[in-house]
């Protein structure tokens, strides 16, 4: 079976912690952990905190990637960073982890196009375009109250990754934003980490109309572990996963779930999950279910590996 997790930070992680390494670590993720569990894709974040704004996201953005990079050639037989599905194939065909490079936050373009072909043509795959503030793309879900959508800009941001081939990712983002994202874009988006708000009332959670919006153009939702995004504490469980996926698969059908576990980015995960190790839970409960096999693999991985093979080639 292939697995997707179409977001963690656990890059940042790294950087916190000057002796970490990517391989064998005390986070949520490691590489040998994941490749536990078979064939797997990791969407690995470059997170821009706050404090960071909008001056230095640039800067902090390539101190990120830089760090990962250094991981993936210091551990080179046991993962490959992909810029397209070919080489998540070739990364799966000799038992590495295959890697994505994304951005968690469109400040890090600091208002300038050339940026994002810039960061494209290092091995960036996917830009979530805000993180809960505006920027200078749109607002973020802290800001939905001011009704803001996409900028000038971000419309030009919209455009310019269709044209590249690189997945835009709405998580985070206000809801206007988002229909402004759904009415501008021609290709499939994703929802990276995100739930469902008629299960869990929570800001950075979907409704029903954007989760039925991103399946109607193709796109894919990453089912986040975070317990707060789950059932709105710090306990949650397994049963609490599946009626987020049960929900969203009966308003939208099986081609738009996936894992978003956003792992090393959450303060807590459920208490059946600990890290990446315990992904297999999920899938061990979606069977004990009587979910079937197609479900479970397009669930699994396919839903996402399908929209990277259309939007990034």
């Amino acid at each position: 079976m292939i697995f997707v997790d179409a977001h963690c930070d656990t890059v940042l992680k790294l950087l916190e912690e000057e002796n970490s390494n990517l391989l064998n670590n005390n986070f949520h993720f490691d590489i040998l952990r994941a490749k536990s569990n078979g064939n797997y894709l990791q969407f690995l974040a470059s997170f821009i905190e706050p404090s960071y704004g909008q001056a230095y996201s640039l800067r902090r953005a390539l101190q990120l990637i830089d760090r990962l990079y250094k991981e993936a050639e210091i551990h080179k037989d046991h993962m490959m960073l992909c810029c397209n599905y070919n080489d998540i194939n070739k990364a799966f065909s000799v038992n590495k982890l295959a890697g994505l490079i994304s951005i968690e936050g469109g400040e890090a373009l600091q208002g300038e196009i050339s940026v994002l072909r810039c960061l494209y043509k290092i091995g960036v795959r996917s830009i979530c375009l805000t993180w809960n503030h505006r920027n200078e793309i749109a607002d973020g879900v802290s800001d939905g109250s001011t009704g803001g959508g996409l900028s000038p800009f971000g419309r030009e941001v919209v455009r310019e990754m269709n044209s590249l081939g690189m997945l835009i990712d709405v998580s985070h983002l206000s809801e206007k934003g988002f229909w402004d994202v759904v009415e501008n874009s021609e290709k499939p988006i994703i929802a990276s980490h995100s739930n469902a708000k008629a299960i869990c009332d929570n800001r950075r959670n979907l409704t029903d109309d954007q989760i039925l919006a991103i399946s109607k153009i193709g796109g894919t939702i990453g089912i986040n572990l975070y317990p707060e995004f789950l059932n709105n504490t710090q306990d949650a469980s397994l049963k609490d996963i599946i009626l987020h996926i049960e929900h969203i698969a009966s308003i939208a059908g099986n081609d738009i779930l996936g894992l978003g576990a956003d792992f090393d980015g959450i303060e807590c995960t459920p208490r059946d999950i600990t890290g990446v190790q315990d992904i297999g839970k999920i899938i061990e409960e979606l069977y004990r279910l009587n979910y079937s096999e197609e479900f479970i693999e397009k669930f699994a991985g396919q839903n996402f590996l399908r929209v990277i093979k259309e939007v990034i080639g």
